[in-house]
């Protein structure tokens, strides 16, 4: 895969018959990714979405993982979170504890939801502070070539417009190079008020894994994963501008998101 006019960049796809063959694959993927950031740094930062791949990850609580994977090492982050109280059926904290974070013994005080007690400007201002407090202290690791956090781990979904964490088509966010979290108020999908990670520290990623299910995004993969010619706009298809620029992406698509990749370019699971 590569941008438009862009470089090569370090890409896989991982293609999968069932949803359920891509969660074994995912978790012990992400297993992989801990065991080696422990090693290396001494902790493992990850920052979540929301939406489906929160099931997905539902493996990582069951045998062997709940057992071997040192929990008490992950920091967990939001890549995007909904500006709602944290036990609103909307709220991504909410789904990401009652799915995974209620059955791993990881540290309360490692888990970072935003302040949903304050304007969602507030709130995204008080997300970027602490995470560059945890920037200085090297929690979370900084990017080689800028001064961006660097996560071991992003993990996003994509919609099928293309929308990466909460980051939408032709979206003036899409432009920010400053900001690390920013907030929007006129969300296309509900609800309108979100934080979201903007892209220079989604680029800056160690890994980025982009997991979509599902038919319905299937165009969305294909322009995104495999190329859309050299005059394509990519702010039209965020997910094609998730270009880690030292780390490394890979793709986890079922069978039906994939339908329309050509897949002999090299995929695997």
């Amino acid at each position: 895969m590569s941008a438009c006019g862009g470089p090569k960049i370090k890409s896989e796809l991982r293609v999968f018959e069932s949803a359920d063959e891509l969660a074994t694959d995912l978790a012990e993927y992400i297993s992989q990714l801990s065991e080696n950031s422990v090693k290396e740094r001494g902790c493992f930062t990850i920052a979540l979405s929301g939406g489906s791949l929160i099931s997905l990850m539902g493996k990582l609580c069951e045998a062997p993982y709940d057992k071997t994977v040192d929990w008490t090492k992950w920091f967990v982050f939001w890549a995007d979170e909904r500006a709602v109280a944290k036990n609103h059926i909307d709220s991504n904290h909410k789904l990401t504890k009652d799915l995974f974070l209620s059955k791993v013994p990881i540290l309360n005080s490692h888990v970072f939801s935003i302040n949903d007690n304050v304007t969602v400007e507030e709130a995204a201002a008080e997300y970027e502070f602490a995470i560059r407090q945890l920037v200085k202290i090297r929690t979370v690791g900084v990017s080689e070539s800028n001064d961006c956090p660097k996560f071991d781990l992003i993990l996003l979904g994509m919609g099928p417009d293309g929308h990466v964490a909460s980051l939408f088509p032709h979206h003036p966010a899409l432009e920010l190079k400053e900001e690390w979290v920013t907030y929007i108020t006129d969300s296309p999908k509900p609800p309108p008020e979100r934080i979201t990670f903007t892209l220079p520290v989604i680029n800056s990623a160690s890994n980025v894994a982009m997991v979509a299910v599902g038919e319905e995004k299937a165009m969305a993969v294909h322009l995104a994963a495999a190329g859309a010619g050299e005059n394509f706009d990519a702010s039209s298809l965020p997910a094609r501008m998730v270009q880690p620029t030292d780390g490394k992406l890979v793709w986890f698509l079922d069978s039906t998101a994939a339908s329309v990749l050509d897949v002999s370019n090299g995929g695997s699971g």
